[in-house]
């Protein structure tokens, strides 16, 4: 039976048979047995790291290690409200900084801060203290692509904006894509100030070809 450990565009941690293709942390999220508590976080400082680095091989759910997560893309993972990691990925965290900052005026954030300030303003968003996940309305035609949404009469169905369509999510990649209508007001998954890095310029990768 698969591990409990793949994200959804949700923030939940469900059972798939499917391979990401970035890994996560928030913690340690398991048990001496390595089955999942009922923990969802540890720390504010959840982030999104690539599979393999510097030929480090990891125990999946070792004692007294962090819980390792999975992501069908980074899309997937910023929804979540993961960030790139500073370590592993440097090159994105740094593209991903300074984007937030560029999109986040109002939020009292410089180049001075740190990092942990932008987790804290992240974490805010995503979830509630009772494990809820945050979400806000917008309008289809003011949010970027890859940003994801619901529709009100599908509440619980993850939703891709990509390039004039909007794709469904599940675990092995995105499927049935419908055409984006501008002026719709839609349930928005993806952290308000993680959307506004992305309208200001960061790129997450997405699985889907062309």
């Amino acid at each position: 039976m698969p591990r409990q450990n793949r994200i959804t565009p949700f923030g939940e941690i469900i059972s798939s048979p499917a391979r990401g293709t970035l890994m996560g942390n928030r913690g340690i999220l398991h048990d001496e047995q390595g089955i999942l508590t009922t923990k969802r976080w540890t720390h504010q400082n959840w982030v999104a790291c690539r599979l393999e680095y510097k030929g480090i091989k990891r125990e999946l759910n070792a004692p007294n290690r962090y819980t390792e997560l999975f992501f069908l893309d980074e899309a997937t993972a910023l929804a979540a409200g993961h960030r790139p990691c500073a370590e592993c990925r440097r090159e994105d965290f740094h593209r991903f900084r300074e984007a937030w900052l560029r999109g986040n005026p109002d939020r009292g954030l410089d180049e001075s801060s740190s990092i942990a300030a932008v987790d804290r303003v992240i974490h805010a968003e995503r979830v509630t203290r009772t494990r809820e996940k945050v979400v806000w309305a917008g309008r289809l035609g003011d949010l970027p692509d890859t940003v994801f949404v619901a529709l009100q009469e599908k509440p619980d169905k993850a939703l891709l904006k990509w390039r004039g369509n909007l794709y469904c999510w599940n675990p092995e990649g995105y499927r049935d894509p419908f055409p984006v209508e501008e002026d719709r007001l839609v349930t928005i998954l993806t952290p308000r100030s993680i959307a506004m890095a992305i309208k200001a310029g960061y790129t997450p990768a997405v699985l889907i070809e062309g």
